[in-house]
């Protein structure tokens, strides 16, 4: 018997009898005197529970008090929203440079391991055999997040030094900040970019300056944000958008029928099995990405224009891997 399923037997031991005697508990759990009063500590200092010891009745019994509600143990498993959210915490606070925060990191820190301390598995075990991984993560300039936080906090323009990494080229834009979003492990500033008088999108780490003007942030609606980032697919979306319709195999439809690729994404499947996805996308090259990693198991079967920059990459692609070359 795991301790698990140890708490939950003590648990009703104790909820179907008024009080449970020490040696009632040894003979049910069949553990020895040290380790059930390891389990008892930990349900009264981790759990909550109201466990005592009855001396008049030489046995131990939940005491609630009048008008508590009764004593339920709480679940001593986390779902995996659950899991990922505290590891992905663990991870980024051992990773967190120091700064201002650092008095407070330990604390928390310990907090995070409390948790994951819960239930049958200690933290160590867990830690060592769940594991959370950052895809394509870029690196950030701590100092250039700082600063572009403070502005858009304290709603302010910022002027920023950005690279642009289609055309190899750096540019200064000035631009109201509106939101910092993280997405696909990445960090990007979402604003009101003055020069294209236009909502534009940044990625953090292609800010190499930044600089706060003393000028108020010029204020966008969310519900125009929304339109403007998040009608396409991906992150560097518009408002104006079209629909991408995708056909993939039999095989690779056992994958991405399970996947979301957009809230407003169209699917069904044919007789063959060939599954067919219709998302509404705007820009291709973050579209095109995760198209070409499924290979010959995707086809474009329109817009045209997006089948053409498919065929005229694959045509890059096969000139590169011929042999027969000179």
């Amino acid at each position: 018997m795991d301790r698990t399923e140890r708490f939950h037997l003590i648990d009703q031991m104790l909820t179907n009898s008024r009080v449970v005697t020490r040696q009632q508990f040894l003979d049910a759990l069949e553990i020895s005197p040290a380790t059930f009063k390891r389990d008892l500590e930990y349900l009264r200092d981790r759990l909550g529970a109201p466990i005592v010891w009855d001396r008049e009745r030489r046995g131990y019994c939940y005491q609630h008090a009048a008008g508590d509600q009764p004593f339920h143990l709480p679940g001593l498993w986390f779902n995996s929203g659950e899991i990922h959210a505290l590891l992905t915490m663990q991870a980024w606070l051992d990773n967190l440079q120091p700064g201002l925060l650092s008095g407070h990191i330990q604390p928390l820190q310990a907090r995070i391991r409390a948790l994951l301390d819960q239930g049958s598995h200690d933290v160590d075990q867990i830690t060592r055999r769940i594991r959370i991984l950052s895809r394509s993560r870029a690196p950030q300039n701590s100092a250039v997040f700082q600063v572009l936080s403070q502005a858009l906090l304290n709603r302010r323009q910022v002027r920023i030094e950005h690279y642009n990494r289609s055309s190899d080229s750096s540019s200064e834009r000035k631009v109201s900040p509106q939101r910092l979003t993280f997405y696909r492990d990445n960090w990007y500033l979402d604003s009101w970019c003055h020069l294209r008088r236009a909502i534009r999108s940044f990625a953090v780490d292609a800010i190499s300056a930044v600089t706060v003007l003393n000028d108020a942030a010029r204020e966008i609606d969310e519900q125009q944000l929304d339109r403007e980032l998040h009608s396409g697919y991906g992150i560097f979306s518009g408002a104006q958008t079209q629909r991408a319709e995708l056909r993939f195999s039999p095989q690779r439809a056992r994958w991405v029928a399970r996947e979301e690729w957009h809230p407003q994404q169209q699917s069904r499947f044919d007789q063959d099995g060939f599954y067919y996805l219709s998302v509404p996308y705007s820009q291709e090259p973050e579209l095109m990405m995760d198209l070409l990693k499924h290979g010959a198991e995707v086809e474009v079967l329109g817009p045209a224009r997006l089948r053409r920059q498919m065929r005229r990459t694959m045509d890059a692609m096969r000139l590169m891997y011929d042999d027969t070359r000179a």
